[in-house]
């Protein structure tokens, strides 16, 4: 491509500030950005940054269409919810307008396997209008990449076990809500752990309804699965509430979490393949107490064992980076929803994006 690619942020909160500064710095430009919050409709994307204007201030997610037809991004970046049913709407404007999206959806990642409804119906969309719809971030790496790699180099795999941790203050509210943070123990039982206390046929009937609602390991052990050429026979998730021994403040959720309440959760999603080999992941969100840090932790298990661990990841800076470099395989990808096991290896981009683009 002979111009620099152009791109319509939509969802300007904490973590788009990096992904629009990376836009720049990789050689391409915002020419849209919205969002719903009336604090920041109307500012340019540029004070947002903490830099200076670029011309483009925030538009109202109502007028995206109009907006988006008159701009003609190549590509959005959706970073607002983790629900696929949340991010329905924006993922379906920008498919019905033939504009490739990539969020950091975490459902988005592999979410044919928590709700199928959405993901072929945007597919269809997607194929009809030759674009490409997909879901990346910090676990199209650490929990995807960086494990198939590690697999690459094994004779003989018997399990692959994972960890990783976060803090859910870098996230925004719907994500702390979503694992539960500053609920009682009770209401955590009553609103997250106990969704999953079902048979497998009863949260099969759930999923093809589109009323699951998956912890973030669900859609990664689709994703191994899929990228290694494994297939799932069962899967199953527990989620158990994290606690503190002292209050702590949470300046998202604009509340303290009381000592003995949920900080957040871990969620452990285990996966029996075909194969014989089993996929079993974890995923801890919490709010963080002082001492605490994010931290990745792998373990392939066979000939031979293999484990990697990453302390204190930047873990916002990485997702951000991640959906920035993928922004090339989105444009030369076939069209349709696609998962980006079906990418290739994501790699660093030293040139301008549009220098990748086809």
């Amino acid at each position: 491509m002979e111009r620099k690619v152009r791109v319509a942020q939509i969802g300007t909160g904490k973590m788009a500030v990096y992904t629009m500064r990376y836009v720049y710095e990789k050689g391409a430009e915002v020419v849209a950005a919205f969002d719903i919050n009336p604090a920041v409709i109307g500012k340019d994307i540029g004070e947002i940054m903490g830099g200076e204007n670029k011309g483009i201030v925030v538009s109202s997610m109502e007028n995206a269409r109009e907006v988006l037809e008159n701009t003609k991004p190549d590509i959005a970046i959706v970073m607002t919810m983790s629900l696929m049913k949340d991010v329905e709407e924006a993922l379906t404007l920008c498919a019905e307008l033939g504009i490739n999206a990539i969020t950091t959806c975490e459902e988005a990642f592999f979410p044919a396997n928590s709700n199928p409804g959405i993901t072929n119906k945007l597919d269809e969309i997607a194929k009809r209008t030759n674009c490409t719809i997909t879901g990346s971030g910090y676990q199209d790496i650490y929990w995807g990449q960086l494990i198939s790699s590690i697999a690459g180099s094994t004779q003989k795999i018997t399990k692959i076990k994972g960890s990783s941790s976060y803090n859910v203050e870098d996230y925004g509210i719907a994500l702390a809500k979503a694992h539960g943070a500053g609920l009682s123990l009770e209401d955590f039982e009553k609103e997250v752990a106990s969704v999953d206390k079902i048979s497998d046929e009863e949260r099969q009937a759930i999923i093809e309804k589109g009323e699951y609602l998956p912890s973030y390991m669900w859609n990664v052990n689709g994703w191994l699965a899929e990228k290694l050429g494994l297939h799932i026979t069962s899967q199953r998730q527990k989620c158990v509430p994290q606690t503190h021994e002292t209050d702590l403040e949470s300046s998202t959720l604009g509340m303290t979490v009381k000592s003995g309440d949920a900080t957040g959760m871990s969620a452990v999603v285990t996966s029996e393949t075909e194969e014989g080999i089993v996929i079993e992941s974890e995923c801890i969100g919490k709010v963080y107490a002082p001492d605490e840090f994010d931290k990745n932790e792998w373990t392939v298990y066979g000939e031979p064992d293999t484990t990697i661990v990453v302390n204190k990841p930047a873990t916002v800076e990485l997702t951000c980076a991640s959906v920035v470099n993928r922004i090339p395989d989105v444009l030369n990808s076939k069209a349709g929803y696609v998962p980006t096991a079906e990418m290739g290896e994501l790699c660093y981009r030293i040139k301008a994006l549009n220098e990748y683009v086809k």
